[in-house]
């Protein structure tokens, strides 16, 4: 594909100056939690950890990616501020967040900061 492109489409792709960065993140339940409480924890998730920063979660209940609910990057400090709420959960066992990475073209690497 051509590397000289017009902003207009380097945005229409998310490419270059328009790249989205957010994070994958996976969780392991505790092996004797309910339904109900894999389900309390994922709406208190959503509402304390992806709604009050600004963020999307998609995904399931073991595995998802998180980005910004409007066209963007997540910043590092919404990334740790994610990590901090999930590590004072009892629910989980382990949780593994991934570095901030392209969430359109996850092989790419990040562009570096102008």
């Amino acid at each position: 594909m051509a590397t000289n492109r017009s902003q207009r489409l380097r945005k229409k792709l998310c490419v270059d100056e328009f790249q989205e960065l957010g994070f994958e993140l996976n969780l392991d339940f505790k092996e004797d939690l309910s339904e109900e409480a894999i389900d309390a924890f994922l709406e208190a998730f959503i509402k304390e950890a992806m709604d009050a920063n600004g963020l999307g979660y998609v995904g399931g209940e073991g595995f998802g990616l998180v980005c910004l609910q409007k066209r963007g990057s997540v910043s590092e400090e919404q990334r740790a501020a994610v990590e901090a709420w999930l590590k004072t959960r009892s629910e989980l066992t382990n949780t593994e967040i991934s570095p901030l990475l392209d969430v359109w073209y996850p092989e790419k690497p990040i562009n570096p900061v102008a």
